[in-house]
């Protein structure tokens, strides 16, 4: 009978300490999120853009998908492309916005943003030797933009000697000719830009 009892005893002592011992399962994440939250570190890493800068992931995910697509004058398809049919592709694909075909006539629609203010999403426009502006990228955060050059999509620094010397300033898509666009349905179909930059 003693036995017995000590029996009985001594295995609800290890059930309790079992029971005080086991951890307590921790939800998992969703996947989704982990998902997402690796493909922006690896982008940011990419494209050295900071992960808090990295708000867009449709955008970041379209530039990389276009990385190294070889520049061609006049070009808009991944066999080949310029500054202009890449911008007008990224506008129309990330952010639902028509515009227009030529960096000065892209120009002529948005409201001129500051060096310091630029936020992703946003124009960058240069004259590379040019009196006119002749190269447009796309911003992305932390000095970084992304543009089809004479080397082909990539993504650069506006700290670059480079560009720093040819940058001539930013720009934000104005809301007026979002709607005219819209509204309009024609555009200017001008090909190309005469200089891609580096």
């Amino acid at each position: 009978m003693k036995k017995t009892v000590l029996a009985i005893a001594l295995f609800f002592s290890v059930l309790a300490t079992q029971a005080q011992t086991k951890s307590v399962p921790t939800p998992t994440p969703d996947k989704s999120d982990d998902q997402e939250s690796l493909a922006k570190d690896y982008l940011s890493q990419i494209m050295h853009v900071a992960v808090s800068a990295t708000s867009n992931m449709k955008l970041f995910d379209f530039v990389y998908e276009w990385i190294g697509t070889p520049y061609r004058f006049g070009g808009g398809t991944k066999k080949g492309i310029d500054c202009s049919g890449f911008t007008k592709q990224l506008y129309s694909q990330v952010f639902n916005v028509d515009i227009k075909r030529n960096s000065r006539d892209i120009f002529s629609m948005v409201s001129p943003v500051k060096k310091d203010e630029l936020k992703e999403g946003d124009l960058v426009f240069f004259k590379i030797h040019s009196r006119s502006i002749s190269h447009v990228g796309i911003y992305l955060g932390n000095n970084r933009f992304a543009h089809a050059s004479s080397k082909g999509v990539a993504v650069s620094s506006l700290d670059d000697d480079y560009y720093s010397r040819y940058f001539y300033k930013g720009g934000r898509v104005l809301s007026a000719f979002r709607k005219e666009l819209l509204g309009s349905g024609s555009e200017n179909e001008t090909m190309g830009d005469e200089n891609p930059g580096e």
